[in-house]
């Protein structure tokens, strides 16, 4: 498939009779066969599987039958997601060798193939979705990093292996990649996509969401994980919006480049009518990553701790570090740190109390950094730790046609409000991120 492929036209090509679902699979599957040597977005691929069933929501599809809103669609699964048959590696080498077969899949793929969507094979997660930098490269420049932990999911989208894929995020896990590889990507309110069947980082950060082509396609996608038979299509007046641009914290860390092209699409949307106000962070900001990295360690090393003293060999130096940490925080510590996301969760809330359609930020810090890291999470873990419901999109590139993106976000449990306003918003830059999309260059040759 070609990368600027979207989800709703695939499925308006279906619908037409001019694709099929089998040779959206093959085109797929022979898209992975060629960049994937290169790119390694995939720790597994399940052809023959997705044929079957491709060949089923065709016959379905003859007789005038649709699955659901992902009818025939291939998807990429995070490897941190149980899918029956299917070992679930968790970017570990152990588990990847040792490990049995998930018994039955995670609720997130019923859900998927419930909305007819075909899963298609296991994407590269970092290690235990932390922070050591995975194998996988970034499309776009094959010495910088796709970003972490939903490394392979990100890259896959954005080099054309699949309209869309499921990612995770603890800190900046699905914004990040998603900037980086230069998607769209989605994080839904915390606790609106179950985690049955999914490898823990931290039980109170740890959230389920879609990357995918357009802000469109997250829609579908998440229409499809929370099983949502009708949601809210009313999409807002841009000359209606008013958007809340936080300063102080989301400001003082952003490279230049990234600060320039956020000025440059504020003042597009404005001369499209809209209301930006400039909006400084709640005092509790100044301490949100030093509790938030607390209550991230402190979690994962209540789940890791006795594999961790068992098989420590088989934990990278990140990873290692954060569950180490986490052995060593008091229970004091750890209780100081929860009042604090709860306190700074209540003062986010009031943000939005005075009409505010949603809160803008830089998606990260910069351009993708070299994959010797896989870059800075602090524009990310803030939402992850309140919960807030965020979507990203590029914006523009760097003059090294690197992707740059914002992030918006919304109040607790109005996600599909957020698309709404999120969609309006990048139909206003469409063309830009058309350009964009057009100029990738896929890492080491592959084309």
């Amino acid at each position: 498939m070609e990368p600027t492929e979207s989800i709703s036209s695939l499925l308006a090509a279906m619908k037409s009779g001019t694709l099929t679902s089998t040779e959206l699979v093959e085109r797929c599957l022979a898209r992975i066969e060629t960049a994937d040597r290169n790119l390694r977005a995939w720790v597994s691929v399940d052809a023959s599987g997705a044929r079957a069933d491709a060949a089923r929501a065709d016959d379905k599809q003859a007789l005038g039958v649709v699955l659901g809103v992902l009818h025939g669609i291939p998807i990429g699964i995070k490897d941190i997601v149980d899918v029956a048959g299917i070992v679930t590696g968790a970017g570990s080498p152990l588990r990847i060798k040792s490990a049995l077969p998930a018994e039955r899949d995670a609720a997130i793929v019923t859900a998927l193939r419930r909305a007819g969507a075909i899963i298609i094979g296991k994407t590269v997660t970092t290690q235990f979705a932390c922070f050591d930098p995975p194998p996988t490269l970034n499309p776009w420049a094959a010495d910088r990093t796709p970003g972490g932990s939903s490394s392979g999911s990100a890259a896959a989208v954005a080099a054309g292996m699949v309209p869309a894929a499921i990612g995770s995020q603890t800190g900046g896990s699905i914004t990040r990649p998603a900037s980086y590889c230069g998607v769209c990507g989605m994080k839904p309110t915390f606790q609106t996509v179950s985690l049955d069947g999914v490898v823990p980082v931290a039980s109170s950060l740890d959230h389920l969401g879609p990357v995918a082509r357009t802000v469109g396609d997250l829609r579908i996608m998440l229409q499809a994980l929370t099983e949502t038979a009708i949601v809210e299509s009313e999409f807002p007046e841009v000359s209606r919006l008013k958007l809340g641009r936080l300063r102080g914290f989301f400001e003082d860390r952003v490279d230049p480049e990234l600060s320039d092209a956020l000025d440059e699409t504020m003042n597009r949307f404005a001369a499209a009518g809209a209301t930006i106000i400039d909006i400084d962070v709640p005092s509790e900001f100044s301490q949100v990553l030093v509790h938030h990295r607390r209550i991230m360690a402190t979690e994962a090393a209540t789940w890791h701790r006795e594999r961790f003293c068992e098989h420590r060999d088989d934990y990278g130096p990140c990873v290692a570090s954060l569950i180490e940490e986490g052995l060593r925080t008091s229970v004091e510590d750890y209780h100081a740190s929860k009042a604090h996301q709860q306190t700074l969760t209540t003062a986010m809330a009031a943000l939005f109390q005075h009409s505010i359609d949603a809160l803008l930020t830089p998606a990260t810090t910069g351009p993708a950094p070299d994959a010797a890291t896989t870059g800075d999470p602090c524009m990310n873990a803030p939402w992850s730790y309140t919960g807030l419901p965020t979507v990203s999109f590029p914006i523009s590139l760097t003059d090294d046609q690197l992707p740059l993106a914002i992030q918006f976000a919304g109040p607790h449990r109005h996600d599909w409000r957020l698309l709404n306003v999120a969609e309006v918003c990048e139909r206003l830059l469409r063309p830009v991120a058309s350009i964009s999309q057009g100029r990738m260059i896929f890492a080491c040759g592959i084309n």
